[in-house]
């Protein structure tokens, strides 16, 4: 390698140390790709993960701009090269990738490749991937360039890591779709709950103003009035049990979008003022995304349920390479270790862990009449 020793052993200890600091499957795939290419100086990368029909589930490249692979097209089959990865389960290393028997051409608007070298990702007996990379960028003195044995050696130790980094992220997501579902039951027998309540309390009160508008119109009146009160609580909260329940549209619309919208809707069901700022924050690791979204929703459903909050205001702000969010309302506060030893933690462990399990640390500050402030710091990618 071209590198010495130091050099070169500090990029891999980088790219391995920047696989295994994500935990989304698709950003494992993007940091295996770019590491790859980076470190063995090719101009082209590409990892993909095999479906169940002959095609490939996902598709990842580094060095082709976004509009060249919209003009490439569909993703590609499980042909040529790529299948003899995913099939044979060796690696290949050629000279000119074109002038080999089992290559079948590249769309029209693929970039020429020559040099390459390919391996595959194994878990154990399965192939769970095929990576490679294309046109290395070392011209020799007879104007030939390649990939060398040693590329290779360092290719499947990356895969080796890759592996695992791969395996670990849908572990991962695995156990965070069961969170999810978990979360989702809670919140349906929490919205049961409370709204059955409200809409008693709105039955009786409805039956006691029937029973008194011919003897005591007055008191009728102030039956109805309560009615009213109460059929207004039921319907807040129905919308915000709507908005804990619907799907985050965080890879449509991005975690400031997000949040932006959610917080615009409390604002609007509650009668505490919720408002929402942010500044600079831009797309951070999809975990990262989520873990945000989820404490700021369980901070918010905190304030407004328990705190008896006239203002909530939540930030999003730009931290370093990550981003720090806060929740600060003016409510009755709390004495944060009074409340863990009764056995309360008011959500207050499960935002530990959420911020824990990204890297990321949560504070709180809070005190009877003093209002409660928490703060959630993620690294960024």
């Amino acid at each position: 390698m071209s590198q010495g020793p130091r050099t070169g052993l500090a990029a891999v200890s980088s790219a391995l140390l920047a696989m295994s600091r994500h935990l989304e499957v698709r950003d494992v795939l993007k940091t295996i790709v770019a590491s790859a290419r980076e470190l063995l100086d090719a101009q082209y990368a590409a990892l993909g993960v095999p479906d169940d029909h002959g095609g490939f589930a996902q598709f990842v490249v580094d060095g082709v701009s976004e509009e060249q692979w919209k003009a490439i097209g569909p993703l590609p089959r499980q042909h040529g090269i790529l299948a003899s990865m995913l099939h044979e389960a060796r690696a290949e290393r050629l000279a000119d990738v074109r002038k080999d028997p089992r290559f079948e051409g590249w769309p029209s608007a693929h970039p020429e490749l020559a040099d390459f070298l390919g391996l595959p990702i194994r878990d154990g007996d399965e192939i769970i991937g095929a990576l490679f990379l294309a046109n290395k960028n070392c011209p020799r003195p007879d104007g030939a360039c390649g990939f060398t044995e040693d590329d290779e050696e360092l290719l499947a130790i990356l895969a080796q890591h890759a592996a695992i980094a791969l395996t670990n992220a849908r572990l991962y997501e695995r156990s965070r779709e069961l969170t999810i579902a978990e979360e989702r039951s809670r919140l349906a027998h929490e919205l049961h709950d409370a709204v059955s309540q409200k809409l008693f309390s709105l039955r009786l009160t409805a039956q006691a103003a029937a029973a008194l508008v011919d003897r005591d119109p007055g008191r009728a009146k102030g039956e109805l009035q309560q009615v009213a009160v109460l059929a207004a609580e039921a319907a807040d909260e129905l919308r915000a049990a709507v908005v804990e329940l619907r799907p985050a549209a965080l890879d449509e619309d991005g975690l400031v979008a997000t949040l932006r919208t959610q917080i615009q809707v409390l604002d609007r069901a509650h009668s505490a003022r919720v408002t929402f700022g942010s500044r600079g924050v831009r797309a951070l690791p999809a975990a990262q995304e989520e873990a945000l979204l989820r404490v700021a929703q369980e901070a918010l459903h905190n304030a407004l349920r328990h705190s008896g909050a006239d203002h909530v205001d939540v930030s999003l702000d730009k931290r370093g390479s990550g981003a720090v969010l806060r929740v600060t309302d003016d409510g009755s506060g709390f004495d944060p270790r009074g409340v863990r030893r009764a056995g309360r933690h008011l959500g207050l462990v499960s935002m530990r862990d959420r911020a824990s399990g990204v890297g990321g640390r949560l504070t709180v500050e809070s005190a009877p009449g003093k209002g409660t402030t928490i703060e959630m710091e993620v690294p960024g990618g």
